[in-house]
């Protein structure tokens, strides 16, 4: 049986700082998309949050430049109104490409949203045929 390793330790290998800088395109420099080291000390965060009116897209907004991950739970707003829904996921969608960040739908209730230094990944598919790209 062949050794894997620890996963865990692969995975935390990503946050780990690089020893050596890379130089940074000009579109990671321009202003919109500058996103904050990751608050507390370099620590990143994966939080999940439900998405419960409109007023919590600033909050999402602030956690994503502070460097954390999301992962919205969107349901709650869409027992209330499927046009909010709509209205905030554009927001998000807008705002995360602004600031170099990815996003995608995680079945049909939440939705993942990454800071610039975060990829998140796609099974190849023939087309996809929402507004958000599905996750794997």
């Amino acid at each position: 049986m062949p050794k894997l390793g620890n996963p865990f330790e692969k995975v935390m290998n990503r946050f780990r700082k690089p020893e050596k800088i890379e130089t940074q395109t000009e579109a990671q420099t321009t202003p919109s998309a500058q996103v904050a080291q990751p608050a507390c000390g370099g620590t990143v965060y994966l939080k999940a949050l439900p998405l419960r009116d409109l007023g919590d897209v600033d909050s999402i907004k602030r956690e994503v430049k502070d460097g954390n991950i999301l992962i919205l739970k969107v349901s709650p707003l869409a027992r209330k109104s499927v046009d909010d829904v709509k209205a905030a996921v554009s927001e998000l969608l807008e705002f995360t490409q602004g600031v170099g960040g990815d996003i995608a739908r995680l079945g049909e209730e939440r939705v993942v949203i990454t800071p610039s230094s975060i990829r998140i990944w796609r099974e190849k598919t023939a087309s996809s045929g929402g507004a958000l790209p599905t996750a794997a």
